[in-house]
């Protein structure tokens, strides 16, 4: 492995300094522990991470580009390599073509959420959560509220009728309560 000194690595590509630093900052050049450039690693990164779309632009740089005279060789420094977090480099057409596909779910995501075919999961929970204590809280309360006058009551089916208004109305009244959460839920702020 062939490691160089930034400035060398400039003078070899024939790029600016600004350029290679921006490489480095956007990791696409790979550097040892003293901050000296793996040519051939580098080569390899940057071939996996260019833009294809760019390759007109960068032929008509080259050409435009003064040819240079005969440089001295480049002393080449032999170092140990860092291996990288991942044993492969980033590729940018699968990147970017990942990037792309999420950003599409995103979008169509967006557009049911728009439509109201889609909802947030926790507003419905949270919607059917309060629906089914309001439910629960109304039908505990008809004992107390009937208690009284049922005692009073010796004919069971006068017993069931009553019970079955209460339990009627106050289903009713949950209903209502319920469905009006419910939209308050599902409906986009």
């Amino acid at each position: 492995m062939a490691f160089v000194t930034r400035k060398e690595y400039c003078e070899l590509k024939g790029w600016s300094r600004q350029y290679v630093g921006k490489l480095v900052k956007s990791q696409r050049l790979v550097l040892n522990a003293a901050g000296q450039i793996d040519v051939d690693a580098s080569e390899q990164l940057l071939a996996m991470t260019s833009d294809p779309s760019k390759v007109g632009v960068a032929a008509r740089h080259e050409r435009s580009r003064p040819k240079r005279v005969d440089q001295p060789p480049l002393e080449i420094v032999i170092a140990d390599y860092i291996d990288a977090p991942s044993d492969q480099a980033p590729d940018f057409q699968r990147s970017r073509a990942l990037r792309e596909h999420y950003l599409s779910l995103q979008e169509k995501n967006n557009f049911l959420k728009s439509q109201g075919t889609l909802v947030e999961r926790k507003s419905v929970e949270d919607a059917a959560y309060n629906a089914g204590r309001l439910l629960r809280d109304l039908l505990l309360g008809i004992a107390p509220q009937l208690a009284p006058e049922l005692a009073s009551m010796s004919d069971p089916w006068k017993i069931e009728k009553r019970l079955t208004a209460a339990f009627r109305q106050t289903l009713d009244d949950a209903e209502r309560l319920s469905e009006a959460d419910l939209q308050h839920a599902i409906t986009p702020s």
